[in-house]
């Protein structure tokens, strides 16, 4: 997996770094998400989405980091997010509330 498949700007992209890109894309995508989840509700909101980016490209860097780097400073740097995320989301889960569906409702039938 450190074979390189192509140079961009004399840097040579590997398999594991395409890993690594997609882990920091994925980290900071989920920003945007939450920066067009506050403008929409007008106050700051951590939509589920913000979770799971966190979770993913926690995972992804940390995969990164551990085989294809062999970077115990990347690995530190990546796991706490990580426990913090998969925490928020599970508690997001939890406090959700089961749809009710009122007796006699279309939803019913």
């Amino acid at each position: 997996m450190n074979q390189v498949l192509f140079y961009i700007h004399h840097i040579g992209v590997t398999p594991w770094k395409l890993i690594g890109y997609l882990g920091v894309f994925l980290f900071t995508a989920r920003w945007f998400v939450q920066l067009y989840a506050t403008r929409r509700h007008k106050q700051v909101v951590m939509p589920p989405a913000f979770w799971w980016l966190s979770i993913t490209g926690s995972v992804l860097l940390l995969t990164y980091f551990t085989f294809g780097k062999n970077d115990s400073v990347g690995v530190l740097s990546n796991l706490f997010p990580a426990f913090v995320s998969i925490y928020n989301l599970a508690v997001h889960l939890r406090a959700r509330k089961p749809e009710v569906i009122a007796p006699g409702s279309a939803e019913e039938t």
